[in-house]
C-alpha cells in the first residue's frame, strides 16, 4: 500500500530553460532529510506536457539514480495517449521506481468505458503498481467510483490520487473498493480531512516548499493524533491556498527560489513565472507558516 507525505516533485529548469540537475539533487536531499515518504517525479506539478519524451524519460530515469537506497521514486507516466502512457510505463520497468502514477486522458474527454480501457492496457502492459490520477479541474473528465471499482479488479492497479476536492468522494470510493486500495488525497487544501476520513496519504505540492511539516501533519493524522496534526496544518492554510493563486507550479516555483531550493524559477511556455502583485501574497503564506530561505 502507498501512504504517506508524498511530493509531488517540481522540475528545476535554468535561465536558459534546461533542466537544472543541480537543483533537483538538493530537492532530492531537501526530501530525504525532511522524511517525506515518496517522491512523485513528472507527475502535473513537474510539468511534463512541456518535455518531450526522451527528457521525460531521462528525468525519471535520472531522479532514480540520484534517490536510490535514499527514498522511493514514483514515476508519472500519464498521457492522452493511451500509446505514449504505455511507452513510458514500460521505459521504467526496470529502473527502480516502485509505482506509477497515471493521469486521466485530458482534452480527449473519453467515456468511463474508455477511461476503464485506457488504464486495463497499461495496467496489461507492465508489472510495475498502477495508482489512478483523477483531477477533473485540469482534465475536463471525472473518472467515477464504479469505474474506479472495476479498474481495482485488475492485480497491478493498486490506489488513486483523488485530486477533486469533494470529501463525498472519499466516501463513495471507500464504499466501493477494498480496503489495501490506496486512498490518496491530490489536494492540499482538504488533505488532513481526506486523511482523517479513511484516506492513506497525500501527494501534494505544499511538500515542495514545507516537506517536514506536511511529513508531520500526515503521520500524526495517520496515528489519530488529529489535534497535533490540525495544529500544522492551521499554520499551512494560506500555503495550501496560494500556492494555487496562479496556475500550478508557477507559485511553488516562486517560493522555491525564494527558499534557495533551485537556482531559478523559470517554466516553459506556455506557463510564465509568478505575476509581482502575487509575491508578497505568497511571500505572506511562507511567513505565516515560519518557512524561512535555507
Amino acid at each position: 500500500m502507498f501512504s504517506g507525505s508524498m511530493v509531488a516533485l517540481v522540475t528545476p529548469f535554468d535561465e536558459k530553460g534546461s533542466i537544472d540537475w543541480q537543483s533537483i539533487t538538493k530537492l532530492i536531499d531537501y526530501h530525504v532529510e525532511s522524511k517525506t515518504d515518496y517522491i512523485v517525479a513528472l507527475g502535473t506539478t513537474g510539468e511534463p506536457c512541456t518535455l518531450t519524451t526522451k527528457e521525460h524519460i531521462d528525468t525519471v530515469l535520472k531522479i532514480c539514480d540520484l534517490a536510490k537506497d535514499k527514498i522511493p521514486v514514483i514515476a508519472g507516466t500519464g498521457s492522452n495517449s493511451t500509446a505514449e502512457a504505455i511507452e513510458y510505463t514500460k521505459a521504467f520497468s526496470d529502473s527502480g521506481v516502485v509505482g506509477c502514477l497515471t493521469v486521466t486522458p485530458y482534452y480527449n474527454k473519453p467515456p468511463q468505458r474508455g477511461l476503464f480501457e485506457h488504464f486495463k492496457a497499461i495496467a496489461d502492459n507492465t508489472d510495475l503498481p498502477q495508482i489512478l490520477y483523477n483531477v477533473p479541474s485540469r482534465t475536463g473528465v471525472d473518472l467515477l467510483p464504479k469505474t474506479v471499482h472495476e479498474l481495482s479488479k485488475i492485480d497491478n492497479i493498486v490506489g488513486i490520487k483523488c485530486a477533486t476536492g469533494d470529501l463525498s468522494r472519499l466516501k463513495e470510493l471507500k464504499d466501493c473498493l477494498d480496503e489495501n486500495f490506496s486512498l490518496i488525497s491530490g489536494d492540499d487544501a482538504t488533505g488532513l480531512e481526506f486523511i482523517k476520513g479513511g484516506g492513506h496519504g497525500v501527494i501534494s505540492v505544499t511538500a515542495n516548499v514545507a516537506a517536514k511539516q506536511m511529513s508531520e501533519l500526515v503521520h500524526l493524522a495517520l496515528k489519530n493524533r488529529v489535534e497535533e496534526a490540525n495544529r500544522i496544518n492551521d499554520d499551512l492554510i494560506d500555503l495550501h491556498k496560494n500556492l494555487f493563486i496562479e496556475s500550478n507550479p508557477i507559485p511553488v516555483k516562486w517560493c522555491l527560489k525564494y527558499l534557495n531550493l533551485i537556482s531559478s524559477n523559470s517554466l516553459r511556455y506556455p506557463l510564465l513565472p509568478l505575476e509581482k502583485k502575487y509575491e508578497s501574497v505568497v511571500l505572506n503564506s511562507l511567513k505565516l507558516a515560519n518557512i524561512e530561505p535555507l
